[in-house]
């Protein structure tokens, strides 16, 4: 039987449990007064339909009083595909930014890392947005320029379905074949429009190889905005580890999902299985590319521990309790993504001068459904460009204007 000694041992290590919890806790919020968390995927703006919108009441009730900023997603279904997604992701937009006019003490939508850091130092919700799927623009170059200078920076992609010129994930799986094996000739040219304009590309949704094919060609570190570690669950929508050293070698970042089906694989989760998933990113790619991608609101079941925005302090504690240093956390907190953010803007700055992709998609190679071929030469091919006899003389206009 233990002597005396062991069980006073044993009692007190007993007793010091909770009150290292507490600790734990106490740090978390005292960092996250200073480095409130970027979350790659906020709750989707409401839309209703013929043609009006509306702000969610939940979204000023979730702002008010959380140490939290982030990319609203700007999201519209697979089913608006071909049909009204740019009208739809329009709409979205206007949400977020009436949220922002209807609410100035509690929302500020901002457009660059400078924007970010201002909005903190107010103490307000930074809001960003986020376009979360490449078949919103239409397989339009034109559209996505136009998304830009509306103040949308980053774009996903591929949702759960392919568009034109890239593939999701679900070629990955038995439900749909790929049809790219990554990006086309002309996925590839919007990546480069996205660089040159400085908005930041975003791989969650889509396939391997797509992961791997936008890595290898993007100037700017790349963002998987709600993804989390294959390894660990073995769900296609997350990221494995050829893919991870990959992230780590470009600088890019993985922000970790909360949903259930890809902590777990399962309808049941805690929030000590989302800091594994956090944990193993670093392990894999390092502490430089982890982040926070929770998908509140985006996902229907969600792991105890983390049921709302209000327990983000609670797995800061977890980390901190794995030994995770004060600087880590940050990084994972918001560094990570404001690193990223800053040398896209950087890659910007450098392609300044670049002319825009010109050349429009292949007529044959979209749904001809519900489109006329306006534009077009003959119905297809390419679209008619401006005459180059044109070209002199616009250069001397603009010369004259500068």
């Amino acid at each position: 039987m233990p002597d005396r000694s062991v069980w006073v041992l044993a009692l007190a290590l007993v007793l010091a449990l909770p009150c290292a919890g507490q600790q734990y806790r106490d740090e978390a919020e005292r960092i996250m007064m200073d480095t409130p968390v970027i979350d790659g995927r906020l709750q989707s703006p409401t839309g209703t339909p013929c043609g009006t919108s509306a702000v969610p009441q939940q979204s000023l009730e979730e702002g008010e009083g959380q140490e939290e900023t982030g990319f609203w997603s700007v999201y519209v279904p697979c089913e608006t595909q071909n049909r009204d997604a740019v009208k739809r992701t329009l709409e979205q937009i206007d949400v977020v930014q009436r949220m922002c006019d209807l609410y100035p003490e509690a929302f500020a939508c901002v457009t660059d890392s400078a924007g970010l850091q201002n909005a903190f130092q107010n103490g307000k919700v930074a809001s960003l947005m986020g376009v979360e799927g490449g078949h919103s623009i239409d397989s339009s170059l034109g559209v996505l320029r136009t998304f830009y200078h509306l103040g949308v920076r980053y774009m996903t992609l591929t949702h759960s379905c392919n568009t034109p010129w890239a593939d999701n994930w679900l070629v990955d799986t038995k439900e749909e074949k790929p049809v790219h094996h990554g990006l086309s000739a002309f996925g590839k040219m919007v990546v480069e429009e996205m660089n040159r304009l400085g908005m930041i590309v975003d791989l969650a949704h889509v396939s391997v190889d797509t992961m791997k094919v936008v890595l290898n060609i993007s100037k700017a570190p790349v963002i998987f905005s709600h993804s989390s570690a294959y390894a660990l669950c073995p769900h296609r929508r997350n990221v494995p580890d050829d893919v991870l050293r990959m992230v780590a070698s470009t600088g890019s970042l993985v922000m970790v999902n909360f949903y259930n089906e890809y902590v777990t694989c399962k309808d049941t989760a805690t929030l000590t299985d989302v800091a594994n998933h956090m944990d193993y990113v670093k392990k894999v790619a390092g502490a430089q590319s982890v982040g926070f991608g929770g998908d509140y609101d985006g996902v229907t079941r969600l792991p105890t521990g983390l049921e709302d925005v209000s327990k983000y302090p609670a797995l800061v504690a977890e980390l901190l309790a794995r030994k995770w240093t004060e600087e880590e956390v940050k990084l994972a907190l918001a560094e990570n993504l404001l690193r990223v953010f800053r040398r896209v803007e950087e890659v910007k700055r450098a392609l300044q001068g670049t002319p825009a992709h010109e050349t429009p998609i292949a007529f044959e190679e979209l749904d001809r459904t519900c489109r006329t071929s306006y534009g077009y030469s003959n119905g297809a091919g390419t679209a008619r460009l401006p005459p180059a006899a044109l070209a002199l003389p616009l250069a001397l206009l603009l010369s004259l204007l500068s």
